[in-house]
């Protein structure tokens, strides 16, 4: 398995193509992906590598991290591990007797 990177800083107009294309000249991609939004279906402004070693990955921090892509400077990184999400936050019905019945 490759090793993951973040990438921030992306232009808005960015494709995974681009971002695939521009991190090949440090080694292999495994899998590019430009996050968006699910309502809109525009680019938030980061995504994520795959690189196939971590020598490659590494090469790729080293010389993208803080470089310029359409104007915008990049952040590249390791990827840290996605953490789980909870299924929600507390709702509207949740604890304590807020009524005034009840209440002796």
């Amino acid at each position: 398995m490759g090793t993951k990177l973040y990438v921030g800083g992306l232009p808005y107009a960015a494709t995974e193509s681009q971002l695939s294309d521009l991190f090949s000249a440090h080694g292999t991609v495994e899998s590019a992906r430009v996050i968006t939004d699910k309502f809109t279906g525009q680019s938030r402004g980061f995504g994520f590598v795959e690189m196939s070693t971590e020598d490659e990955a590494k090469a790729a921090i080293t010389a993208l991290n803080g470089s310029d892509m359409g104007g915008r400077q990049l952040t590249v990184n390791e990827a840290k591990p996605q953490e789980s999400r909870s299924g929600g936050g507390g709702g509207r019905f949740g604890g304590g007797d807020r009524g005034g019945r009840n209440r002796f």
